[in-house]
């Protein structure tokens, strides 16, 4: 007889790199090239900045672990984030955030990356997330805003608009042009 070790939380605590807590499993994720880790730096600066001037949450950067308590999932871990839980010193964020942007990486393309997207989307909803930003770098539909009230319908945004996440972020937008570096 084999049993199998379901992994935990604190499995979690061990891991080097990102990586989440996915139907028991760590699910570790790759670095990411420059182009998606440029636009995610650059959500967490205009993220930081509506902190700054508001205090009404905290800018969450990549590689922070949020815990949750979903049948399949423990954990996220967003490109960017904006929470309005409590701190937790060095330990995890409890809850998910309010706001998630998941900037895809090269990876994360296809029909298989599709349904992953997808479902994580749901879990992120399930958990209490109100807005989840899936951010392409190489499309024209740079930023598709999903919303928890309607997480089929999302709201698209361009190259030369302006993004935001609705009452997830009251008053906070970005322009969609800042997630591409200058051309020199």
């Amino acid at each position: 007889m084999t049993t199998t070790h379901k992994a935990t939380v604190q499995d979690l605590y061990r891991v080097k790199g990102k990586a989440e807590l996915v139907n028991g499993d760590i699910v570790q994720m790759p670095p990411t090239g420059y182009l998606p880790g440029y636009a995610a730096s650059e959500i967490l600066i205009s993220l930081r900045e509506q902190e700054r001037v508001t205090r009404s949450g905290y800018a969450i950067g990549d590689n922070v672990g949020f815990t949750v308590s979903l049948p399949n999932r423990s954990s996220f871990s967003p490109d960017a984030a904006w929470y309005t839980g409590l701190p937790s010193g060095m330990k995890f964020l409890e809850g998910a955030p309010v706001f998630a942007a998941e900037v895809r990486s090269e990876g994360d393309y296809g029909l298989a990356a599709e349904r992953q997207v997808a479902e994580k989307r749901r879990d992120y909803f399930a958990a209490g997330t109100e807005c989840v930003w899936d951010v392409d770098m190489q499309s024209l539909d740079v930023i598709k805003a999903y919303f928890r009230d309607e997480p089929d319908h999302p709201v698209v945004f361009k190259r030369g608009e302006v993004a935001d996440a609705g009452r997830a972020i009251p008053g906070w937008s970005m322009p969609v042009d800042n997630l591409f570096p200058r051309l020199s």
